[in-house]
C-alpha cells in the first residue's frame, strides 16, 4: 500500500468519524426516549392495577371485571418493564427501523407516481403539440390543392367554347353506347 493511499484512506475515515458519531448519538437519544416511554407505560399499568384495586373495594367493578382489567393492566406494566431492558430497545429500535422502511418505501412510491406524472403529462404535451402540426401540415395541403383547382377552374373558363368541346375519336360513340 502506498503512502498516497494510505493518507486516501485516514481521509475517508476522518470524513465518516463525524458521521458514525452523530449515528451513535441518535441511537443513544433514541434508546433513552425508549427507556423514557416504557417507564411511563410501566407507571401508566401500575396506576391501572391501583385504580383497578380500588373499583373492586367500592363495588364498581365485580370480581371477574377486576381480574380481568388488573391482568390487561399487569400487561401493560409488563411490556413498559421490558422496553426498559436492552431487549426491549433493541426491539424497539428494529420497529422504529422498519417504520422507517415503511415510509421510505410510501416516499419511493410517491416519488415514482410524480415522475410518472411529470413524465405522461409530457408526452401528452408532446402528442397535442404533434397533432397540431399534422392539422396545421394538412390544412396546408388542402389550402394548395384547393388553389391548384381554383387555378384550373379560371384557366379552363378563360379557353373559348369551342377548344373545351374537343373529343377524340371513337368517344362520341362510348358515350351513345353508355345511353343505350
Amino acid at each position: 500500500m502506498s503512502f498516497r493511499e494510505i493518507a486516501i484512506t485516514i481521509r475517508a475515515v476522518n470524513r465518516a468519524s463525524g458521521e458514525f458519531a452523530r449515528i451513535r448519538t441518535d441511537a443513544e437519544v433514541l434508546s433513552a426516549r425508549i427507556k423514557t416511554l416504557g417507564s411511563a407505560i410501566a407507571g401508566l399499568g401500575a396506576t391501572g392495577t391501583a385504580i383497578g384495586y380500588i373499583a373492586h373495594q367500592f363495588g364498581l367493578l365485580s370480581d371477574e371485571q377486576a381480574r380481568v382489567f388488573n391482568s390487561s393492566m399487569m400487561v401493560v406494566s409488563v411490556m413498559g418493564a421490558f422496553m426498559r431492558t436492552s431487549w426491549g430497545v433493541a426491539l424497539a429500535q428494529k420497529v422504529y427501523a422498519a417504520a422507517c422502511w415503511v415510509a421510505t418505501a410510501a416516499q419511493n412510491a410517491l416519488n415514482i407516481s410524480y415522475a410518472t406524472f411529470l413524465a405522461l403529462t409530457g408526452v401528452g404535451v408532446a402528442v397535442i403539440i404533434a397533432a397540431a402540426a399534422a392539422m396545421w401540415s394538412f390544412a396546408n395541403s388542402m389550402n394548395s390543392a384547393t388553389s391548384s383547382v381554383q387555378s384550373f377552374n379560371e384557366a379552363a373558363a378563360e379557353l373559348p367554347t369551342r377548344s373545351r368541346s374537343i373529343t377524340r375519336a371513337g368517344e362520341e360513340e362510348m358515350y351513345r353506347r353508355g345511353v343505350e
